[in-house]
């Protein structure tokens, strides 16, 4: 046995420089395998893209139809997740209640179903027979293979993002400033306004551009759920797979557009968030 007081006390950067140079080598030998997988085909898509210039296909009905299709939707549903999302981000941040790890865990849950399953689940609650369809049909509303299916499929996989965002921006807001403002005579609405939401506002912003990138890339869900249809449920994702059986340039130009797309989001809430250093990561 070493006791603590026998294990020499060894300074950070301090050691031999064969040691050092060692464990370098054997930490990058460990890590290129596997980034060279994951950034070779986004680098090989990318000098396809230079070498055999698809951009003619961006003027075909499908893809032009799906570019605004899923603009549409995947706007709506994330301004459905900012909205009904930041009261229960906030409720979550802030209160203790029974059962508050079970809801937790249930608005955390579409992150991990696989999509597929996602989209059954949709079926069985808002299908035509499902536990809600008649409902919804006697009030004249129908949900699958429509372009608000779209929307419902989209919200379902995208909100927990914006909530888990949310949550975190909400949490590292000190209570002593929202106390503070109370004791100068501040509302409930201005301390709102002026103090908790300008402090959460990174992760609030953060959440929002994940939950939107989620909902542009939506695939599974929305097949099942919306189905197919060029024009009216097909969006970019479901768009590709259609070109792959008939135009494999436009299959092309639209996984470089969402793989661009999904980039710049990325790329944007590491800078948000990189710049606030009081925040955890939501990625």
């Amino acid at each position: 046995m070493v006791w603590p007081h026998r294990i020499p006390f060894v300074r950070p950067g301090v050691g031999r420089p064969g040691i050092r140079a060692a464990s370098a080598f054997w930490w990058w030998a460990g890590s290129l395998p596997l980034a060279l997988f994951l950034s070779s085909p986004l680098l090989i898509m990318a000098l396809y893209l230079l070498r055999e210039s698809p951009w003619p296909a961006a003027a075909s009905d499908l893809v032009r139809q799906a570019l605004v299709l899923t603009a549409k939707t995947s706007a709506g549903s994330t301004l459905l997740a900012i909205g009904a999302g930041t009261p229960l981000a906030y409720l979550l941040a802030r209160r203790r209640f029974p059962g508050k790890a079970f809801l937790e865990g249930l608005v955390e849950l579409p992150v991990v179903i696989p999509p597929t399953a996602a989209g059954v689940l949709l079926l069985l609650t808002f299908g035509r027979r499902g536990a809600l369809g008649p409902l919804l049909e006697g009030m004249g509303i129908t949900l699958p293979f429509t372009p608000a299916g779209v929307v419902v499929a989209q919200l379902f996989i995208s909100a927990p993002f914006y909530i888990r965002g949310a949550r975190l921006g909400f949490m590292m807001v000190p209570r002593e400033l929202e106390e503070a403002a109370a004791v100068d005579g501040a509302s409930a609405l201005q301390i709102l306004r002026h103090v908790t939401l300008p402090l959460a506002f990174p992760g609030l912003f953060s959440g929002l551009l994940l939950c939107w990138a989620r909902a542009v890339g939506e695939f599974g869900a929305t097949y099942l759920f919306a189905g197919n249809m060029p024009g009216r449920t097909q969006t970019m994702p479901l768009a590709i797979l259609t070109a792959m059986e008939r135009d494999l340039g436009a299959a092309l130009l639209l996984t470089g557009m969402l793989t661009l797309f999904a980039f710049v989001i990325l790329l944007g809430a590491w800078l948000l968030l990189g710049s606030r250093e009081d925040i955890p990561p939501v990625l």
